[in-house]
């Protein structure tokens, strides 16, 4: 018959060498693995180690689902849903910029998906313009299309008609140099672009739902007196 002592000195004798044990067989391994980081051949493996973790931190970064994001808003955080407006950032990291070559986006789709209402469902009418510092576009009302615009380039005001907005009677917001803003004025809606930035160009377009002429009796112009 076994004796139940002895049997437990075994085992605690066991357990006290195997720490020393396992510790002499880790530094065996690290020694090892030193030993073998040191060839010349180690190179291409390190290298391939690096890439694949490079990848991976990027895949995380971008691929994570996550809320749009703006970017530098006012303090008023109110302020570019009552002007219709949602800005981006221009550069890394930014929801429309996707590489290095800088931001890509479609009007329609992404004015629908950040909540931008009212505006082009198609363009079937497009422009593309530049305002120089000081100067002005739109302050307008048109009553046969709706529009979507994307503006970027220089610090810029967006006003939009709000009859909602106590005593202006609009909503007016400014984007930043680094901004790449979309905004939406539905039919029958007044809307101004100002630059007001003292060395920049903005430039916007245009995305309208129907064709409008300038000339057009559906079109009050000269909405705002102060602009």
């Amino acid at each position: 018959m076994a004796n139940p002592r002895r049997n437990l000195y075994s085992i605690n004798n066991q357990n006290l060498e195997n720490p020393f044990q396992f510790q002499t067989q880790s530094l065996s391994s690290l020694s090892s693995v030193k030993h073998l980081l040191k060839k010349p051949q180690a190179f291409p493996f390190l290298l391939l180690l690096l890439l694949l973790l490079t990848w991976v931190s990027l895949r995380l970064q971008y691929s994570s689902p996550s809320k749009p994001e703006q970017w530098d808003k006012d303090d008023d955080d109110g302020d570019d849903f009552k002007a219709n407006l949602f800005r981006f950032k221009a550069g890394l990291p930014s929801a429309i910029v996707k590489d290095k070559r800088g931001w890509l986006l479609n009007p329609v789709s992404i004015a629908l998906q950040n909540g931008v209402k009212g505006g082009a469902m198609s363009c079937v009418q497009v422009h593309i313009g530049e305002i120089r510092p000081g100067g002005v576009r739109g302050n307008h009302r048109h009553y046969a299309c709706n529009e979507t615009f994307v503006i970027w380039g220089a610090k810029t005001k967006f006003r939009l008609e709000n009859n909602q907005t106590v005593n202006s009677g609009y909503a007016e917001v400014t984007i930043g140099v680094d901004e790449v803003a979309v905004a939406a004025s539905p039919s029958g809606i007044a809307h101004a672009l100002v630059n007001i930035d003292a060395l920049r160009s903005t430039f916007f377009m245009g995305c309208q739902d129907s064709r409008v002429n300038s000339n057009s009796s559906n079109t009050d112009f000269a909405v705002w007196k102060d602009l």
